[in-house]
């Protein structure tokens, strides 16, 4: 009988799974992601029926030095040198941010009679000045000595000449851009949105054929002289020419800077970065009205926000390049390149002992294994598989949404008045910073229904955006008016921080491996189209003040209801119905089967998120 136990124990006992919590960093190189499916094996001993459980792996190509991703296993998920390749390529979202926010420094609103008036030096006899400094009007009569107009009117001319009295010089003074020229400062932002989605439809396209880091240092390189170049233009023209231009060199930097982390981060790690990259975003707009209060005008704002870049050149040294992106497309040379890299990388991060001694031959190995990938697919096969339409239209939708909402919103607090801009400011980068706090706990800690929780919070969020139609035409004390606008303000302003960086940390996940890249590609391009709406939806506020807000809160309740939509539906394992009696199995290995925490199934880090 003892012996029949001892048999029976070790029939019991389950198998060390493959993937273990050690080898976590481990990748197979098949296009395939095998699921974890749990067998029950039945045994007979002895005329007694045992179970035996077991984890197995269906399609897994065995791991051999062919199959493992070296680069992974010796770096491991995250440490001292990711995080601080991270942080400096973080950076690079802080000039962006002051790049496309800057316009509420640069260009603040004046009013009329007060800050700016028609030039009366060259009026007629029979011309006056309207009340509003924007027309000259031509009377059938002689003006009156108090300046009131006798007879009919029989013209109106635009005033083109104006005196100004404004202790900072902006870009409306400059250029004349009031009256019915102030819809060309909208102008301008619209351009530099437009220098975005070209800029991150350039920098995708570079990295095909140009590394992610020296795509980054060319960005970084124009930014500066396109920067300075924009603040002292002598036309408008130019000006937004140029302005455009400095929007695309942005977009060149962090899209490319997304590229290099992603590739050097697994996991929960990986994931968990994605999600807090728009914090330097949020860092950069609470810094930029400090910023500005040093300068009193407006090109002199550009100069500062301008060579900070200078920074990120200093730092370069410690950039690192994208490992997997020089196996697949570089020499051999670049081989050597990597190995260097990462050896010190291992150094840094204190896993020498990791190291195989054929870690050279194990690139090498690697490097052919990336370069027998799948291409990617193409965009119409994108539409084709399991839930691909429903998919493909929630984000494509949602994500639009989000990114219109996202940046709409940061340039609607000029709606509430130039004397409370500065508080304003720091407020909605401090909120988009607890935005994107709150996806990380929602990824972290409630990973199979992060994206149902996220939709949810914009939906609710976007009928309280709402809300500002119940006092828009009561008379209020204006500063007590302008707390109640931003309170209603702040909270979808949260809720598309938080849903916006948690779609974008698990946008590659609904696509098979070869539709990652073209499907992030597509998603944010998409977007950054609609994105050029976002500046006119901010003029509605000469109708209303409440009208812009409430469009952006509608669109957040679309973007909520789309992330629900995304929401994977649970998978029932019809297959095995005897799991039910061992209802201890999935509790345990839970932690295991989180999406943040499986092994990566791809070697290549070709999902390139553009997004600002």
């Amino acid at each position: 009988m003892q012996r029949l136990q001892s048999k029976s124990a070790s029939t019991v006992t389950a198998p060390r799974s493959l993937h273990s919590h050690s080898d976590n960093s481990i990748y197979t190189l098949s296009n395939q992601q095998p699921p974890t499916t749990p067998v029950i094996r039945m045994q007979q001993q002895n005329g007694i029926h045992l179970e035996k459980v077991s984890v197995v792996q269906n399609n897994t190509p065995e791991l051999n030095a062919s199959t493992i991703d070296i680069i992974g296993r010796v770096l491991g998920d995250f440490g001292i040198w990711q995080l601080r390749s991270v942080l400096i390529l973080f950076l690079c979202k802080i000039p962006a941010s002051w790049f496309m926010a800057c316009i509420i420094y640069t260009a603040p609103d004046l009013k009329s009679t007060t800050q700016y008036r028609c030039d009366s030096s060259d009026l007629g006899a029979n011309e006056t000045i309207s009340g509003d400094q924007c027309y000259v009007v031509d009377w059938s009569a002689n003006v009156a000595p108090n300046g009131s107009g006798q007879g009919e009117v029989l013209s109106l001319e635009t005033c083109t000449d104006f005196n100004y009295d404004d202790v900072f010089y902006s870009l409306r003074m400059q250029f004349n851009l009031v009256c019915a020229r102030h819809i060309l400062v909208t102008w301008t932002q619209y351009w530099h949105l437009f220098g975005v989605l070209v800029g991150g439809v350039i920098g995708t396209k570079a990295m095909l054929k140009i590394s992610p880091r020296t795509v980054y240092i060319i960005g970084a390189v124009l930014q500066i002289g396109m920067g300075v170049i924009t603040g002292y233009a002598p036309g408008l023209i130019l000006h937004t020419i140029f302005r455009c231009l400095s929007a695309v060199c942005c977009a060149l930097m962090f899209t490319c800077s997304q590229a290099i982390f992603v590739d050097i981060t697994t996991g929960r790690y990986r994931s968990g970065a994605i999600i807090l990259y728009d914090t330097f975003w949020s860092i950069g707009v609470i810094l930029l009205p400090g910023l500005s209060s040093y300068f009193k005008n407006w090109s002199h704002i550009y100069l500062g926000i301008t060579f900070p870049t200078l920074i990120l050149l200093l730092l370069l040294q410690w950039t690192p390049e994208s490992p997997r992106w020089l196996l697949k497309h570089g020499n051999n040379q670049d081989v050597y390149r990597v190995e260097h890299m990462i050896r010190k990388a291992v150094d840094i991060n204190e896993r020498t002992f990791l190291m195989p001694d054929d870690f050279r031959q194990q690139l090498e190995k690697l490097r052919e294994s990336l370069r027998s990938q799948k291409p990617p697919a193409s965009w119409l096969e994108l539409w084709r598989g399991p839930r691909a339409i429903h998919y493909m239209l929630a984000a494509h939708i949602g994500f639009a949404c989000y990114i219109v909402n996202y940046m709409g919103m940061l340039l609607n607090i000029r709606a509430f008045g130039r004397d409370y801009r500065v508080p304003n400011t720091i407020t909605m980068g401090i909120v988009e910073i607890i935005g994107c706090f709150i996806a990380l706990h929602f990824a972290m800690k409630h990973s199979r229904r992060k994206l149902m929780y996220a939709g949810y919070f914009n939906i609710v969020a976007g009928f309280v955006g709402c809300l500002g139609w119940t006092f828009t035409g009561f008379d209020l004390n204006p500063d007590f008016k302008v707390i109640l606008w931003m309170l209603i303000a702040v909270v979808p302003k949260i809720s598309v921080s938080c849903g916006l960086s948690m779609l974008q940390a698990c946008l590659a996940d609904f696509m098979p491996v070869n539709k990652k890249q073209p499907f992030v590609f597509s998603v944010v391009t998409w977007a950054r189209i609609w994105l050029l709406t976002a500046p006119f939806i901010n003029v509605l506020k000469i109708v209303d003040t409440a009208l812009p807000l409430t469009i952006f809160s509608v669109l957040s309740v679309i973007a909520g209801v789309c992330t629900c939509l995304l929401q994977a539906p649970k998978e029932k394992n019809e297959a095995n119905p005897s799991l039910s009696r061992i209802g201890g199995i999935e509790e345990s290995n839970k932690k295991e089967h989180l999406p943040l925490t499986n092994a990566v199934w791809t070697v290549e880090s070709d999902v390139y998120i553009t997004h600002l």
